[in-house]
């Protein structure tokens, strides 16, 4: 959205760091890393998944560092990359030597460790203050002995809407009229019942799955799992209630009922099948890569209903089996710090962890032209500042993507009763959670 290779040795960190400084070629033989020769730049791989944003930034640091030249892969969505790496983990082979892990992915290699570096034996440590607090704690092992990863973007909570779809339905169109039409949830789906007798063609929202995240984030500090490892998604009353919100927006005919990531939920953003969805910043790039052309000026940015919430934001990690780790951390330094972190705002929206990259003028007054200029700087970076930390447990990604969503879809859908639905997702994840 596992392991048994050794640790490296803490001496040979220490190597590697004081060489990468001399240069590339200046790793001793006796090293993890190998030697660059005279014939030309260490390579190093990097693999992430979605619409980072790393291209511009890669090109950037290559630049700055002609002794490293980076092998990218895009790896597809998470749902592709993350049985793929588990895979590599496990094997002790055929990683790339910088991996992208959503935050759920994180949380399960923060359990099971052993197959990625101790970006502290590599010289983090001095990098606590560039980033957001609760992002630089998050990747931190349960004992504070071991960072697992570096963050590269996090993911304040705002909505995006469609102006078309919404002047068809005799709607606001400017984002600040449109923002108070909905302070909280279940006066967004009172707009989306106005919406729905207008008549225009498109749902609502995509997907009755798309409100759990940012309901959840917005009022509870745990989702499937309590802070000593318990499942709770049973007990959970935030849970529940945005399960009950999704299916009273399907019962109300306001969804699309699509499953997202896959091609027809794709289509639907060329085909303007649906007027809104919860959009945190990293959202714009998958929404333009998504509608096109035909969606510039069409999509605008409003408030999230309720207050505050985050929905992902990535980071960066080293397997334990790279040969280049020094390499691979320079890069990761670099993409994770200010100048990565604005090149990947620039280019496709994601909201940088670096704290000197959200004071950035460039950034707090940004605007984005593809969503009718909207001051995209302005809306995200100050509710980065704010925003807290949700517990989600070291199997999260699995329980939600493997468990819980499939059923809620098959309940939005009218495969099952929501009953059924809430019964499933329940079972389902509670046995994965146990498993």
């Amino acid at each position: 959205m596992s392991v048994t290779t050794r640790r490296m040795r803490s001496i040979a960190a220490a190597a590697l760091t004081v060489g990468l400084a001399l240069g590339a070629g200046a790793c001793s033989a006796k090293d993890d890393e190998p030697s660059a020769d005279s014939t030309g730049p260490v390579t190093i791989s990097l693999s992430y998944f979605g619409t980072p944003g790393f291209n511009q930034a890669v090109k950037d640091f290559e630049a700055a560092n002609p002794n490293i030249k980076v092998d990218v892969k895009n790896e597809g969505q998470t749902k592709d990359f993350v049985p793929k790496l588990a895979q590599q983990i496990s094997a002790g082979s055929g990683a790339s030597d910088v991996v992208m892990l959503e935050e759920g992915m994180l949380l399960q290699y923060l359990k099971d460790n052993k197959g990625f570096a101790n970006l502290l034996d590599l010289g983090a440590g001095s990098l606590e203050s560039e980033y957001l607090s609760f992002k630089w704690k998050n990747a931190f092992t349960a004992d504070g002995k071991k960072l697992v990863g570096l963050g590269t973007d996090v993911g304040p909570l705002a909505m995006c809407y469609r102006t078309d779809l919404f002047a068809k339905a005799n709607l606001p169109t400017a984002r600040d009229e449109v923002s108070k039409l909905w302070p909280t949830w279940e006066d967004y789906i009172k707009q989306g019942e106005k919406f729905k007798a207008a008549n225009t063609g498109a749902a609502w929202i995509d997907s009755a799955t798309s409100i759990m995240q940012p309901y959840i984030m917005q009022n509870s500090d745990t989702w499937f799992y309590d802070k000593s490892d318990k499942y709770i998604g049973d007990t959970n009353p935030a849970v529940k209630k945005a399960y009950d919100l999704g299916m009273d927006m399907a019962a109300k005919g306001l969804t699309s009922k699509l499953a997202r990531w896959q091609a027809d939920w794709d289509a639907a953003f060329k085909n303007a099948a649906f007027a809104t969805v919860p959009c945190p910043p990293w959202y714009t790039g998958v929404i333009k890569e998504r509608a096109g052309d035909g969606g510039k000026n069409k999509w605008d940015i409003a408030t999230i209903p309720g207050k505050g919430g985050n929905w992902g934001g990535s980071y960066l990690a080293i397997p334990e089996q790279s040969k280049k780790k020094a390499q691979a951390f320079e890069l990761i330094k670099y993409l994770t710090g200010k100048q990565g972190g604005l090149a990947a705002f620039k280019e496709a929206g994601p909201l940088p962890s670096s704290v000197s990259a959200l004071a950035d003028p460039s950034l707090t007054g940004a605007t984005n032209d593809y969503f009718n200029n909207a001051p995209v700087g302005q809306i995200y970076a100050g509710a980065a500042k704010d925003l807290k930390p949700i517990y989600l447990g070291p199997k999260h990604q699995a329980l939600w993507e493997n468990g819980f969503e499939p059923a809620m879809q098959a309940a939005e859908q009218g495969k099952l009763s929501a009953q059924a639905g809430w019964d499933k997702a329940i079972k389902d994840s509670k046995a994965l959670a146990e498993g």
